[in-house]
Parts: C-alpha cells; sequence; structure tokens
C-alpha cells in the first residue's frame, strides 16, 4: 500500500513540476532548473513504460533464440522500422552487411538513430558497414542485444525516429 501511495504522491506533483519547469527561464543564471530526482525518485515511484501506447512496440522479453515485442513472441533476428517488426536474414554477426540494411537506402523518412544488437557481446564494426551506415545519414549504437533492446524501448517511448537490427542474445561470432 505504501507504493501505491507513493506513486499517486509523485503523480500529484507531476503537475507542479512541469509548470515550475515552464515558469525556469533556463538564460537566468542564478536559478537552475528543479531536478525532478531531487523532488522524488522517477525510477521508483513512477513506471513510465506502463503508459506506452498499445500502437507503439515495445520490447519485453529476449532469450537465446528470439524476443517477446508487445506479447508476441518472435524466433530469430528482427529488423524493427516504424514500429514495424521484420524478419531479418542475419543469423551471426559477420552476416551483417549493407546488403542486409539496404532497407535504408529507399527508407524516407530515415531514422535518426541505428541500434544494431550484436547478440551476446558488442563486436567490432567493419569499415565498410560504418561508412553505408554513415552514407544514410543515421547515427549508429552498435551495443549486446540485451541492451538494444533496451535502448531502442527508451528511445521509441521519447518519440525519436528509431530503428533496431537485432541478432538474438544467443548468438556469438
Amino acid at each position: 500500500m505504501a507504493i501505491v501511495g507513493g506513486k499517486q504522491r509523485a503523480a500529484s506533483l507531476l503537475p507542479y513540476i512541469v509548470k515550475t519547469l515552464r515558469k525556469e527561464s533556463p538564460k537566468s543564471t542564478n536559478h537552475s532548473l528543479p531536478s525532478i530526482r531531487r523532488m522524488f525518485s522517477l525510477y521508483d515511484q513512477i513506471n513510465l513504460i506502463d503508459s506506452v501506447p498499445e500502437d507503439q512496440l515495445r520490447f519485453q522479453e529476449y532469450t537465446d533464440t528470439g524476443f517477446t515485442v508487445n506479447g508476441v513472441n518472435y524466433v530469430g533476428s528482427l529488423l524493427v522500422v516504424e514500429n514495424k517488426i521484420m524478419s531479418w536474414a542475419p543469423k551471426r554477426f559477420s552476416e551483417i552487411s549493407a546488403e542486409s540494411l539496404s532497407i535504408f537506402k529507399i527508407l524516407k523518412p530515415i531514422p535518426e538513430i541505428l541500434i544494431l544488437g550484436c547478440g551476446k557481446y558488442i563486436e567490432p564494426i567493419n569499415p565498410e558497414l560504418r561508412l553505408f551506415i554513415r552514407s544514410t545519414d543515421m547515427k549508429l549504437e552498435a551495443v549486446d542485444s540485451r541492451n538494444a533492446a533496451s535502448t531502442y524501448n527508451i528511445l521509441n517511448e521519447e518519440g525519436r525516429m528509431v530503428a533496431a537490427a537485432l541478432l538474438p542474445c544467443g548468438v556469438t561470432s
């Protein structure tokens, strides 16, 4: 019951915080913007991910062989673009190439960032692949697939134009 009361108290403070943030002038050197963390711990009191719209994708689980997205289990590698999930051909990190990501040559608008889930471990990106991604004007974030799924959730929830290309978490080079 204490957690519920804490959530209600924290939620009741949100209008005050937003109002205060809007009134504060960022140009003022004598005042700093109030810290939401100082007023209440955002991570302990409010789970913002619970309010993700139904049409927005969210990775919920990952296994050695696939992912669960919005309650649906997918086996194998995934390519996620514009809240659409596609099966992705690469089975190993060495199979990721410009050709396997060629959708980004024709896609408009282009996502601002591509999160590349390398499998179990972070892998170095070969220069040709890095050059291809740079030619699309996307930024690249290459991490292990567990962190890639989490990063996708956060950026997508923020409303950012994000894409993810993920190998299952059990894949090693």
